[in-house]
């Protein structure tokens, strides 16, 4: 069943201890999008600047991913950040945001994306993530994203945009910001009595946790030598954890479970490579073969 996702596509510069890469193609709704689609077709509502280079948007098209909601505004420059990674490489220092066209994205979604059974509204604004819930069906299965910007400085409209979805992703230092408690197991607890049914905080190396009323499973990260670049990670982990859903169907605690396991999976192909380039380059028998020791190194066969 088609999954749709909308947020960022941007133009990065990343520098890590294993080199530097400019103006590459980054951005939540890119990541998503690219991993996604290894499960099930895609829908991507994003919009970029004139400066966005052809040959990424054929590289979505090429890729079986729909584009028909990807908007280019003329005159307009597309969202650019500057990043660089240092030691365990766990945490980004931004040297530089652009926001550009992103700053005012406000997507109508085109007709046909209006059905989609299943969507992903990535980080972003929560005025914006409801306004997009709200051009769903009532009926449509949807995760939403944040970071600690929207929980500080915009947290009535987040905790609204919450009450229209069905799950949340975030990660152990946004749980905690929302939850208001040093205490992970604490924090996750507090957030499902803000009405949030299904919660799945990601913890970067140490794995992740799934929530869903009342019930908690937790992964360890996928075992790896090497880690050359952790942009996009966090994205890819939730394509994987929607696109596994999306292709199922499947919403139970035994569903969203082995969707974690996807997510995980799908999140160690990326970080070993700067950018897409790593997932540019597998396929879903790859995925698969990864899963399966994966399962085995967990004890879950």
């Amino acid at each position: 069943m088609s999954l749709l996702v909308t947020g960022s596509m941007a133009l990065d510069t990343i520098t890590t201890p294993h080199g530097t890469r400019e103006a590459v193609l980054g951005g939540a709704a890119s990541f998503f999008s690219v991993g996604a689609r290894h499960f099930t077709d895609v829908r991507l509502v994003a919009v970029i600047g004139d400066d966005f280079p052809d040959e990424h948007v054929a590289m979505l098209r090429d890729r079986g991913i729909d584009i028909e909601g990807l908007e280019r505004r003329a005159g307009a420059k597309t969202f650019r950040w500057t990043g660089r990674y240092a030691g365990r490489m766990d945490v980004a220092e931004t040297l530089d945001t652009q926001l550009n066209v992103l700053g005012e994205f406000k997507p109508t979604l085109p007709g046909k994306f209006t059905d989609t059974p299943f969507a992903f509204l990535a980080n972003g604004d929560p005025v914006t993530q409801a306004w997009v819930r709200d051009q769903l069906s009532p009926n449509a299965f949807v995760f939403l994203d944040t970071m600690n910007f929207w929980i500080e400085g915009s947290r009535d409209a987040l905790l609204e945009a919450i009450r229209k979805v069905n799950g949340v992703v975030m990660n152990d230092d946004e749980a905690r910001a929302l939850g208001g408690s040093d205490n992970l197991i604490a924090s996750v607890n507090r957030i499902a009595d803000m009405g949030v049914s299904t919660l799945v905080v990601k913890k970067g190396e140490h794995g992740a946790i799934l929530m869903k009323d009342g019930e908690l499973f937790a992964l360890p990260a996928y075992p790896l030598e090497a880690v050359f670049d952790p942009t996009g990670a966090g994205d890819t982990f939730a394509s994987g954890f929607m696109g596994a859903v999306a292709e199922s169907g499947d919403t139970t605690f035994q569903g969203l479970k082995r969707a974690l396991a996807y997510g995980t999976v799908v999140a160690s192909f990326t970080v070993e490579g700067f950018g897409l380039e790593r997932l540019l380059e597998i396929d879903r028998e790859e995925i698969d073969r990864r899963l399966e020791v994966f399962l085995k190194f967990t004890g879950w066969e």
